[in-house]
Protein backbone atom coordinates (compact mmCIF):
# COMPACT_ATOMS: atom_id res chain seq x y z
CA UNK A 1 0.00 0.00 0.00
CA UNK A 2 2.72 2.62 1.08
CA UNK A 3 4.79 1.96 -2.42
CA UNK A 4 1.56 3.08 -4.01
CA UNK A 5 0.45 6.03 -1.85
CA UNK A 6 4.29 6.94 -2.62
CA UNK A 7 3.84 6.72 -6.63
CA UNK A 8 0.74 8.12 -5.92
CA UNK A 9 2.30 11.27 -4.72
CA UNK A 10 5.11 11.40 -7.31
CA UNK A 11 2.16 11.04 -9.76
CA UNK A 12 0.39 14.14 -8.54
CA UNK A 13 3.59 16.24 -8.28
CA UNK A 14 4.53 15.64 -11.58
CA UNK A 15 0.90 16.35 -12.55
CA UNK A 16 1.45 19.80 -10.57
CA UNK A 17 4.54 20.81 -12.42
CA UNK A 18 2.30 20.46 -15.60
CA UNK A 19 0.03 22.31 -14.90
CA UNK A 20 1.77 24.95 -13.79
CA UNK A 21 4.04 25.11 -17.04
CA UNK A 22 0.75 25.35 -18.97
CA UNK A 23 -0.63 28.50 -17.14
CA UNK A 24 -3.09 26.68 -14.71
CA UNK A 25 -3.25 27.59 -10.70
CA UNK A 26 -5.72 27.38 -8.01
CA UNK A 27 -6.19 30.03 -5.70
CA UNK A 28 -8.63 30.02 -2.37
CA UNK A 29 -9.08 29.71 0.92
CA UNK A 30 -9.95 26.57 3.67
CA UNK A 31 -13.14 27.93 5.89
CA UNK A 32 -13.44 26.06 8.87
CA UNK A 33 -15.73 27.99 10.14
CA UNK A 34 -18.39 27.37 7.46
CA UNK A 35 -16.50 23.90 7.07
CA UNK A 36 -16.24 24.48 3.57
CA UNK A 37 -13.63 24.82 0.91
CA UNK A 38 -13.45 27.74 -1.69
CA UNK A 39 -11.60 27.52 -4.44
CA UNK A 40 -10.55 29.16 -8.11
CA UNK A 41 -8.80 27.86 -10.64
CA UNK A 42 -7.38 30.21 -13.30
CA UNK A 43 -5.49 29.20 -17.08
CA UNK A 44 -3.76 31.84 -18.28
CA UNK A 45 -4.59 32.00 -21.91
CA UNK A 46 -1.55 33.22 -23.46
CA UNK A 47 0.73 30.51 -21.73
CA UNK A 48 -1.65 27.70 -22.06
CA UNK A 49 -1.52 28.64 -25.94
CA UNK A 50 -5.04 28.83 -25.89
CA UNK A 51 -6.90 31.29 -28.41
CA UNK A 52 -10.32 32.59 -27.75
CA UNK A 53 -13.14 32.24 -29.11
CA UNK A 54 -12.27 29.63 -31.01
CA UNK A 55 -10.05 27.49 -28.71
CA UNK A 56 -12.70 28.15 -25.43
CA UNK A 57 -13.55 24.74 -25.16
CA UNK A 58 -9.94 24.08 -24.63
CA UNK A 59 -9.74 26.10 -21.71
CA UNK A 60 -12.82 24.99 -20.19
CA UNK A 61 -11.36 21.31 -20.44
CA UNK A 62 -8.22 22.25 -19.18
CA UNK A 63 -9.71 23.58 -15.89
CA UNK A 64 -11.90 20.79 -15.20
CA UNK A 65 -9.31 18.22 -15.83
CA UNK A 66 -6.71 20.45 -13.45
CA UNK A 67 -8.94 21.22 -10.53
CA UNK A 68 -8.84 17.81 -9.08
CA UNK A 69 -4.82 17.15 -9.12
CA UNK A 70 -4.45 20.88 -7.87
CA UNK A 71 -7.03 20.65 -5.21
CA UNK A 72 -5.78 17.44 -3.93
CA UNK A 73 -2.58 18.17 -1.59
CA UNK A 74 -4.67 20.23 0.00
CA UNK A 75 -7.46 17.81 0.94
CA UNK A 76 -4.77 15.03 1.60
CA UNK A 77 -2.95 17.93 4.58
CA UNK A 78 -6.25 18.66 6.36
CA UNK A 79 -5.87 17.53 9.74
CA UNK A 80 -8.30 15.03 10.79
CA UNK A 81 -7.33 15.33 14.81
CA UNK A 82 -4.00 16.85 16.51
CA UNK A 83 -1.97 14.06 15.20
CA UNK A 84 -3.01 13.10 11.83
CA UNK A 85 -3.65 14.26 8.60
CA UNK A 86 -5.98 12.62 5.54
CA UNK A 87 -2.62 11.62 4.06
CA UNK A 88 -1.97 10.02 7.32
CA UNK A 89 -5.69 8.14 7.42
CA UNK A 90 -4.90 6.94 3.99
CA UNK A 91 -2.00 5.37 4.37
CA UNK A 92 -3.05 3.75 7.92
CA UNK A 93 -5.90 2.47 5.44
CA UNK A 94 -8.87 3.79 7.12
CA UNK A 95 -9.62 5.95 4.78
CA UNK A 96 -9.74 4.05 0.84
CA UNK A 97 -7.79 6.07 -1.66
CA UNK A 98 -10.43 6.55 -3.39
CA UNK A 99 -11.92 8.93 -0.79
CA UNK A 100 -10.33 11.70 -2.28
CA UNK A 101 -11.50 11.65 -5.65
CA UNK A 102 -14.83 11.31 -4.10
CA UNK A 103 -14.38 14.50 -2.36
CA UNK A 104 -13.28 16.01 -5.39
CA UNK A 105 -16.46 14.98 -6.86
CA UNK A 106 -18.86 16.33 -4.95
CA UNK A 107 -17.59 20.08 -4.93
CA UNK A 108 -19.88 22.39 -6.12
CA UNK A 109 -18.66 24.41 -9.82
CA UNK A 110 -19.34 27.55 -11.10
CA UNK A 111 -19.48 27.19 -14.94
CA UNK A 112 -15.88 28.84 -16.13
CA UNK A 113 -15.76 32.40 -17.27
CA UNK A 114 -13.52 34.42 -19.22
CA UNK A 115 -11.59 37.15 -17.41
CA UNK A 116 -12.49 41.35 -18.44
CA UNK A 117 -9.69 41.78 -20.30
CA UNK A 118 -9.71 38.13 -22.26
CA UNK A 119 -5.99 36.83 -20.81
CA UNK A 120 -7.32 34.11 -18.44
CA UNK A 121 -10.36 32.38 -17.82
CA UNK A 122 -11.55 30.95 -14.44
CA UNK A 123 -14.15 28.40 -12.66
CA UNK A 124 -14.96 28.57 -9.07
CA UNK A 125 -15.36 25.42 -6.96
CA UNK A 126 -16.86 24.62 -3.35
CA UNK A 127 -16.55 21.30 -1.16
CA UNK A 128 -18.24 21.18 1.98
CA UNK A 129 -15.70 19.73 4.60
CA UNK A 130 -18.85 17.73 6.26
CA UNK A 131 -18.73 15.41 3.46
CA UNK A 132 -15.44 14.46 4.82
CA UNK A 133 -15.86 14.13 8.60
CA UNK A 134 -18.95 12.31 7.64
CA UNK A 135 -16.58 9.54 5.73
CA UNK A 136 -14.37 9.11 9.06
CA UNK A 137 -17.47 8.46 10.91
CA UNK A 138 -16.79 4.44 11.18
CA UNK A 139 -18.79 3.23 14.49
CA UNK A 140 -22.28 2.03 14.63
CA UNK A 141 -23.05 3.07 18.28
CA UNK A 142 -21.67 5.99 20.21
CA UNK A 143 -18.72 4.90 22.66
CA UNK A 144 -19.73 5.51 26.79
CA UNK A 145 -19.45 9.37 27.88
CA UNK A 146 -17.28 9.69 31.23
CA UNK A 147 -19.33 9.92 34.46
CA UNK A 148 -18.54 10.49 38.06
CA UNK A 149 -19.25 8.46 41.10
CA UNK A 150 -19.89 12.16 42.51
CA UNK A 151 -22.22 13.79 40.97
CA UNK A 152 -22.21 17.64 41.07
CA UNK A 153 -25.36 19.77 41.09
CA UNK A 154 -25.55 21.19 37.58
CA UNK A 155 -28.54 22.59 35.35
CA UNK A 156 -29.80 20.97 32.71
CA UNK A 157 -27.86 22.90 29.80
CA UNK A 158 -29.13 23.42 25.67
CA UNK A 159 -25.76 23.67 24.59
CA UNK A 160 -21.58 23.69 25.42
CA UNK A 161 -19.52 26.58 24.18
CA UNK A 162 -15.65 26.27 24.80
CA UNK A 163 -13.67 29.62 24.65
CA UNK A 164 -10.67 28.76 23.36
CA UNK A 165 -9.21 31.80 21.24
CA UNK A 166 -6.36 33.22 22.84
CA UNK A 167 -3.14 31.69 23.32
CA UNK A 168 -2.91 28.55 26.11
CA UNK A 169 -0.44 26.40 27.77
CA UNK A 170 0.63 23.31 25.25
CA UNK A 171 0.28 20.95 27.99
CA UNK A 172 3.39 19.04 28.43
CA UNK A 173 5.24 21.94 27.01
CA UNK A 174 6.82 24.80 28.14
CA UNK A 175 4.64 26.99 25.13
CA UNK A 176 1.90 29.24 24.29
CA UNK A 177 -0.19 28.34 21.23
CA UNK A 178 -3.55 29.19 19.34
CA UNK A 179 -5.73 26.39 19.81
CA UNK A 180 -5.70 25.22 15.64
CA UNK A 181 -9.18 23.41 14.09
CA UNK A 182 -9.52 19.77 13.34
CA UNK A 183 -11.60 17.66 11.89
CA UNK A 184 -12.18 15.47 15.26
CA UNK A 185 -10.78 17.61 18.13
CA UNK A 186 -10.77 15.98 21.28
CA UNK A 187 -12.02 17.66 24.78
CA UNK A 188 -9.72 16.91 28.31
CA UNK A 189 -10.35 18.36 31.32
CA UNK A 190 -7.33 19.79 33.95
CA UNK A 191 -6.64 16.33 35.20
CA UNK A 192 -5.95 14.76 31.42
CA UNK A 193 -9.34 12.99 31.64
CA UNK A 194 -10.96 12.46 28.12
CA UNK A 195 -13.78 13.96 28.61
CA UNK A 196 -14.90 13.68 24.77
CA UNK A 197 -13.61 12.50 21.13
CA UNK A 198 -15.20 11.69 17.69
CA UNK A 199 -16.33 7.90 18.78
CA UNK A 200 -18.74 9.15 21.77
CA UNK A 201 -20.49 11.23 18.64
CA UNK A 202 -23.86 9.64 17.65
CA UNK A 203 -23.16 7.87 14.04
CA UNK A 204 -26.19 9.57 12.51
CA UNK A 205 -25.21 13.20 13.20
CA UNK A 206 -21.82 13.14 12.81
CA UNK A 207 -22.50 11.38 9.28
CA UNK A 208 -24.64 14.82 8.88
CA UNK A 209 -23.26 17.86 10.95
CA UNK A 210 -19.72 17.00 12.18
CA UNK A 211 -18.90 17.02 16.06
CA UNK A 212 -17.67 20.02 16.49
CA UNK A 213 -18.97 23.44 15.17
CA UNK A 214 -16.18 26.21 14.94
CA UNK A 215 -16.27 30.09 15.41
CA UNK A 216 -15.19 33.25 15.84
CA UNK A 217 -14.99 35.87 19.04
CA UNK A 218 -17.61 37.64 17.40
CA UNK A 219 -20.11 34.78 17.08
CA UNK A 220 -20.66 34.53 20.80
CA UNK A 221 -20.95 38.62 21.02
CA UNK A 222 -23.78 40.27 19.22
CA UNK A 223 -25.95 42.64 19.81
CA UNK A 224 -28.91 39.86 20.42
CA UNK A 225 -30.65 39.12 23.87
CA UNK A 226 -28.89 36.18 23.56
CA UNK A 227 -25.37 37.12 22.53
CA UNK A 228 -25.35 34.48 20.25
CA UNK A 229 -25.54 34.49 16.06
CA UNK A 230 -28.71 33.23 15.07
CA UNK A 231 -27.32 29.93 13.55
CA UNK A 232 -25.67 29.58 16.80
CA UNK A 233 -28.34 29.95 18.51
CA UNK A 234 -30.38 27.35 16.83
CA UNK A 235 -27.76 24.88 17.62
CA UNK A 236 -26.75 25.66 21.12
CA UNK A 237 -30.22 26.70 22.65
CA UNK A 238 -30.80 29.54 24.74
CA UNK A 239 -28.89 28.54 27.91
CA UNK A 240 -25.36 27.05 26.85
CA UNK A 241 -22.69 26.57 29.43
CA UNK A 242 -19.78 28.58 28.40
CA UNK A 243 -16.41 27.50 29.31
CA UNK A 244 -13.29 28.81 28.94
CA UNK A 245 -10.45 27.00 28.38
CA UNK A 246 -7.23 26.32 30.34
CA UNK A 247 -4.85 24.69 28.12
CA UNK A 248 -4.24 22.87 24.71
CA UNK A 249 -3.22 19.58 23.84
CA UNK A 250 -1.78 17.55 21.01
CA UNK A 251 1.17 17.12 18.35
CA UNK A 252 -1.15 19.66 16.61
CA UNK A 253 -2.55 22.24 19.33
CA UNK A 254 -6.39 21.57 18.45
CA UNK A 255 -7.78 19.60 22.09
CA UNK A 256 -9.39 22.05 24.11
CA UNK A 257 -7.95 21.54 28.31
CA UNK A 258 -11.03 22.69 30.59
CA UNK A 259 -11.34 22.82 33.94
CA UNK A 260 -12.37 19.64 36.36
CA UNK A 261 -15.00 21.46 37.72
CA UNK A 262 -16.31 22.33 34.60
CA UNK A 263 -16.06 19.01 33.07
CA UNK A 264 -17.82 18.01 36.28
CA UNK A 265 -20.65 20.09 34.97
CA UNK A 266 -21.07 18.10 31.97
CA UNK A 267 -20.75 14.81 32.70
CA UNK A 268 -22.85 14.95 35.92
CA UNK A 269 -26.05 15.04 34.47
CA UNK A 270 -27.91 12.86 31.08
CA UNK A 271 -29.20 15.78 29.55
CA UNK A 272 -25.78 17.59 29.61
CA UNK A 273 -24.12 14.59 27.88
CA UNK A 274 -26.24 13.90 25.60
CA UNK A 275 -25.16 17.08 24.36
CA UNK A 276 -22.09 15.80 23.52
CA UNK A 277 -23.43 12.93 21.70
CA UNK A 278 -25.93 15.46 19.63
CA UNK A 279 -22.69 16.97 18.86
CA UNK A 280 -24.19 20.18 20.22
CA UNK A 281 -20.44 21.87 21.06
CA UNK A 282 -18.91 24.77 19.81
CA UNK A 283 -15.18 25.96 19.81
CA UNK A 284 -14.34 29.45 19.81
CA UNK A 285 -11.27 29.80 18.00
CA UNK A 286 -8.97 33.18 16.86
CA UNK A 287 -10.40 34.47 14.07
CA UNK A 288 -6.82 33.71 12.14
CA UNK A 289 -6.95 30.18 12.77
CA UNK A 290 -9.89 29.73 11.21
CA UNK A 291 -9.27 30.54 7.72
CA UNK A 292 -6.35 28.96 5.34
CA UNK A 293 -5.34 29.94 2.24
CA UNK A 294 -5.35 27.75 -1.12
CA UNK A 295 -2.39 28.38 -3.24
CA UNK A 296 -1.89 32.39 -3.12
CA UNK A 297 -4.60 33.88 -1.41
CA UNK A 298 -6.00 34.60 1.57
CA UNK A 299 -9.01 36.82 1.47
CA UNK A 300 -10.07 36.66 -1.72
CA UNK A 301 -10.73 33.58 -4.39
CA UNK A 302 -12.10 35.83 -7.13
CA UNK A 303 -9.23 36.31 -9.65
Amino acid sequence: MKKNIVCFFFFLTTLGGIAEESGVDIRGIIEWDRMQINSTVTVNLPAAGIRIPTERFRAEALINTEYPRLIRPYLLSLPMDSSETMEDMINRGELPLSAIGDFVRSAGQVPPALSADLVSMFSQYTMSMYTMGAALIRHRRPAEIPRTLTPVPTTAHTGIIIIADKELPVHGRNIQALPLPCFFPKIWDTEMNLIFERNMLTPEIGKTGGMIRYVSESAIFRPTPSGLDEDLLNLVGPNPLRIIARGVFGIRPTDPIIDREDALLIISSEENRRLLREGKVVLVLHRDVLKSPIGTAVEDTHP
